[in-house]
């Protein structure tokens, strides 16, 4: 079949289910992947970074995340000390290796693709 659908695929309805990196008040779920082999999966979802601890995230894969809304402010930082204030239509690019800095001062909501299989 040449299409795939998900029919109610809303991130804002209902919130992702937490990361399991105890200390932080992020989440994180896929809601759709592809069905190529592992090693050219993709994945998409929802991830929420909530005011809390931040999230230092090393990726093992590539991803792009497109934020959706923000609630105070969100902060992503690279290992290098690059920090941006994102804002809701902001695209950011992790490249696999990379390690990412998440930190809200209320929330924020993005949407994400990864080059990864479903976790």
């Amino acid at each position: 079949m040449p299409m795939s659908y998900k029919a109610a695929a809303e991130g804002k309805a209902v919130k992702p289910p937490p990361l399991e990196s105890p200390g932080n008040n992020s989440f994180l779920g896929d809601t759709f992947y592809s069905d190529a082999p592992a090693d050219k999966q993709m994945s998409c979802g929802f991830y929420k970074q909530e005011k809390g601890e931040p999230l230092v995230y090393n990726y093992t894969y590539d991803e792009m995340k497109i934020i959706v809304e923000v609630s105070g402010e969100f902060f992503i930082s690279d290992e290098t000390g690059f920090k941006v204030s994102a804002s809701p239509g902001d695209v950011f690019y992790f490249k696999k290796g990379t390690t990412i800095t998440f930190e809200a001062t209320d929330y924020a909501l993005a949407f994400f693709t990864g080059l990864r299989p479903p976790i």
